[in-house]
């Protein structure tokens, strides 16, 4: 992975690289941001630079025998460690690399979410265990193969638990020319013994231009449909996948029909809407479903409170938010987005979606209660 492969960054690119330059490289570092910001393809980037045997001004050359190795997950001092659903107490990592190479070779910006689909494993709980971390450390006490630097980048590292702390000697005294760098997505979650011995790089959101490039450049979407996906996707190009696509491209006209099946509160209609169409979306696609509809809320409100200059959607969308808000109020449409960030916090833990989409539907009832206009009224 080489940086120019990375949409947007230029900053942190150009930091990162000056680093090398400077011969400032801290031997552990934490790369902080989603990876739908590029937080992964940085670290695999960095490292790869670190270690390219023809370094160019701005990026490793692509071409040494070094960098060929590490752009295909397989240079002998490169070590990934990564969430994994380990079915033996001893099973690590490496059990699972050529799964990890391909998701990660094929979608660089890929989530949790993805690697468990990639797997096969929807249900069951990831994380890095004991004997992980006994490989790790086994693998570093090893001496450099190439004699390079000897890299492990280490993703998700809040599912260590507090087995990560039989890292924290290695971590702190390395041997020479041993690099950790940590990719997370929550500090919180980080292990504070880990989390104080390492340097912290910040992963920050990309430009919704940056987003749109990106589909436009690798997507091969049209300039609209990049701008109106690059919108809704808070420059998280992860997110842009639940977006993308002819199915996805219909999420307006599901959402519009749940509403206005729920406003027009007739039980039976509601019920079969659930189980015929919510229901039956698959985990992923309602995540990305609601990640749609609680964008078009907010846009309903920005709507309302007369900021209609910051509203960037087709001119249906635009025409559904202007009619929406128009007819309810701030405090409904409010209840509406509170409630569908709770319907998506329930789908990522695997939440029963007849049930709790037949639950949102209610209370939906509740807060689109229009009462100026008589029942079966088609709404919005």
């Amino acid at each position: 992975m080489r940086f120019s492969e990375i949409s947007g960054q230029e900053a942190l690119k150009k930091r990162l690289v000056q680093t090398v330059k400077e011969n400032r490289v801290s031997h552990a570092q934490l790369f902080l941001g989603s990876t739908g910001f590029g937080s992964l393809a940085l670290a695999h980037a960095y490292a790869q630079y670190v270690s390219c045997e023809n370094k160019m001004e701005n990026d490793s050359c692509g071409e040494c025998a070094s960098c060929r190795k590490y752009s295909k997950l397989i240079h002998p001092d490169l070590d990934f460690s990564y969430p994994f659903f380990a079915k033996k107490a001893d099973e690590t990592a490496v059990n699972y690399i050529e799964q990890w190479r391909a998701a990660y070779l094929k979608n660089p910006y890929l989530s949790l979410d993805n690697w468990r689909h990639a797997v096969g494993e929807e249900k069951k709980q990831a994380n890095i265990n004991i004997a992980e971390c006994h490989r790790i450390i086994k693998k570093l006490s090893l001496k450099s193969f190439e004699g390079g630097y000897k890299v492990s980048i280490i993703w998700l590292p809040e599912y260590l638990d507090k087995q990560g702390n039989s890292l924290l000697k290695l971590i702190e005294e390395p041997p020479e020319k041993t690099l950790f760098l940590l990719v997370s997505e929550n500090q919180d979650q980080i292990l504070t013994t880990i989390l104080s011995r390492t340097q912290l790089v910040k992963v920050n959101r990309l430009t919704d231009w940056e987003v749109a490039q990106y589909l436009i450049t690798e997507k091969a979407l049209d300039e609209d449909r990049a701008k109106q996906i690059a919108y809704l996707s808070e420059g998280n190009i992860q997110r842009t996948q639940g977006l993308i696509g002819e199915e996805k491209s219909n999420y307006f006209e599901l959402l519009r029909s749940w509403m206005n099946v729920c406003a027009r509160d007739k039980g039976l209609d509601i019920i079969a809407f659930v189980e015929g169409t919510l229901a039956k979306l698959g985990r992923e696609n309602q995540k990305s479903f609601l990640l749609y509809a609680i964008n078009m809320m907010r846009e309903s409100l920005l709507f309302k409170e007369g900021l209609t200059e910051l509203v960037n959607l087709p001119e249906l969308e635009n025409t559904f938010i202007e009619k929406f808000s128009s007819m309810y109020g701030h405090d409904q449409i409010e209840a509406v987005i509170t409630e569908f960030e709770k319907a998506s916090y329930h789908i990522e833990r695997n939440a029963n979606p007849k049930i709790l989409f037949l639950d949102v539907s209610l209370q939906l009832v509740l807060f689109l209660e229009y009462q100026t206009l008589p029942k079966g009224t088609l709404y919005i």
